[in-house]
């Protein structure tokens, strides 16, 4: 996959804040997203006894099966400190070295993190996909910022996420009796296509599939690392 450098990866607070500031100004919020026959799921895992962070990305059909079509994994030593807000600094790196692997272009990403969502409108889903110039989701299991209603208990249900009198979001019930997740545009799509496209990507559970999928793939690769740290 072709990465755009637009900034290098600061160490500096200040600075961190003022990239994501003026790259918010790219975001592009669009319905027309182009044809979406592959999706890729993202996550990143870190090890609490090192500075090391490890990422995965899996690319998959959007079949009745999302069929796996490809998957990548990463491991960087941490450059940035563990910051709400300013986390894209400390994983897009080390996810950016997943993409780079792939020889699938996904047409879409998910995130396991916040688009807009976010208090200067640019989580990693944005982040990333500013970068990539890809379509991008963020699909978060926390909220990081606004207030919502609550939303009922029926799959599909939703609640708008309201930040700064602005709509970022919504919380969205993907699976019965379990609590919603954050859903947001990250780049090159709109909330009402990243709502239906969440509940099309379910399989029975909370997290959207490519997510887990990659959520599973990164924790593994977690483990296998620290067993065999521990056995050299």
């Amino acid at each position: 996959m072709h990465i755009k450098r637009i900034h290098s990866w600061t160490k500096n607070y200040k600075k961190a804040v003022q990239i994501q500031q003026e790259l918010s100004k790219s975001v592009i919020i669009r319905k027309d997203h182009g044809k979406i026959c592959t999706v890729a799921g993202a996550d990143v895992s870190y090890d609490k006894h090192s500075d090391r962070v490890f990422a995965a990305v899996i690319v998959f059909a959007i079949n009745k099966k999302l069929e796996k079509i490809e998957e990548a994994t990463a491991i960087e030593k941490a450059r940035f400190p563990y910051i709400p807000g300013l986390l894209s600094f400390r994983e897009a790196p080390v996810l950016l070295k997943s993409f780079k692997k792939l020889k699938t272009e996904p047409d879409i990403i998910v995130f396991d993190g916040q688009g807009i969502a976010h208090p200067r409108f640019f989580g990693i889903a944005s982040h990333i996909g500013v970068i990539l110039d890809k379509p991008a989701i963020g699909c978060a299991k926390s909220c990081l910022v606004g207030e919502y209603s609550e939303v009922e208990n029926n799959v599909g249900a939703n609640s708008r996420l309201i930040y700064n009198d602005k709509t970022v979001g919504v919380a969205l019930r993907t699976k019965l009796n379990t609590n919603p997740v954050f859903v947001s545009v990250g780049h090159k799509t709109d909330l009402s296509f990243a709502i239906q496209f969440i509940l099309k990507i379910c399989r029975g559970y909370r997290i959207p599939e490519p997510v887990r999928q990659a959520h599973l793939l990164v924790n593994t690769l977690r483990m296998q690392n620290l067993k065999n740290t521990r056995t050299i």
